[in-house]
C-alpha cells in the first residue's frame, strides 16, 4: 500500500510516459495479463490504456489487473490508469 507522498512521486514519474498497453474489444485475457506482468517486472511503472471499443468498464479493469498481478493502480485519469510494482530482481524506482 502506498501513501499520498509515495503516489505522487509515482504520478510525477508517470507524468511524461506513453502508454505501453491498450486493451480493446478482447478485454482482459490470460495473455496480456502475462505480458503486462512482464512488462511491470521489467519497468516498475507502466500506463495502460483503455481503448472506446472495450465493453468493460475502466475501473473494474484496473482493479482486477491490480488484484491478479499484484500491483498498485496510482492513478486514474479517464481511460488511462497508471500502474506500479517494485521488481523483484532489479528494482530502479526508490520511494519517498
Amino acid at each position: 500500500m502506498l501513501n499520498s507522498k509515495q503516489r505522487a512521486y509515482l504520478r510525477s514519474l508517470g507524468n511524461e510516459l506513453e502508454p505501453v498497453f491498450q486493451i480493446g474489444k478482447g478485454g482482459l485475457t490470460d495473455e496480456l495479463l502475462d505480458q503486462l506482468d512482464l512488462v511491470l517486472e521489467a519497468r516498475e511503472l507502466i500506463k495502460v490504456r483503455v481503448l472506446k471499443n472495450c465493453l468493460e468498464d475502466e475501473d473494474d479493469l484496473a482493479d482486477q489487473i491490480s488484484e491478479a498481478l499484484d500491483c498498485d493502480v496510482v492513478q486514474r485519469i479517464g481511460r488511462v490508469f497508471l500502474l506500479y510494482r517494485p521488481s523483484l530482481e532489479n528494482p530502479r524506482i526508490v520511494l519517498p
